[in-house]
């Protein structure tokens, strides 16, 4: 009997696959349970969370090949720690399956004062789009958090 071992690359894709034969005496193997991190968080800066939690608004079109999704964070912790720890750059969105990022972001200013920050993202595709809504999940699972639909 053989065995066939496929390596996956950072980005999800197939690697190499390789075959290794079937052990010829039976080996007890010991099962560990899979440990799955579900951590998600948003960055202005890199490495430094946003602890703000962002008013989320999605559009698709509807053949589901785009989208955009419009984050609104009033009195984000970034405008006390920017001018220490550097510039807002974008928004960074990092999970387990890596980082989506966009570089669309605003500051409103109210009475010369800056008041909240909207980024947008455009998604492009419906894997965009799939990818996203993953992120979102993992976002709203670990922030204890809720779909509306409108």
């Amino acid at each position: 009997m053989l065995y066939f071992t496929v390596a996956l690359s950072a980005k999800g894709q197939f690697g190499a696959v390789s075959r290794v034969a079937a052990p010829l005496a039976r080996q007890q193997v010991r099962r560990q349970p899979l440990l799955v991190a579900n951590a998600a968080s948003l960055e202005f800066i890199k490495g430094v969370e946003e602890p703000t939690i962002p008013d989320v608004k999605l559009t698709r079109s509807r053949d589901g090949s785009s989208g955009t999704a419009t984050f609104i964070f009033n009195s984000p912790a970034v405008f006390e720690a920017s001018s220490e720890l550097g510039d807002i750059t974008g928004l960074y969105m990092n999970d387990d399956e890596g980082t989506i990022q966009t570089v669309e972001v605003q500051a409103k200013f109210l009475n010369g004062k800056p008041s909240s920050i909207e980024a947008k993202l455009v998604m492009r595709s419906a894997f965009e789009w799939d990818r996203f809504m993953r992120f979102m999940e993992r976002y709203a699972e670990e922030k204890q958090l809720g779909f509306q639909k409108s």
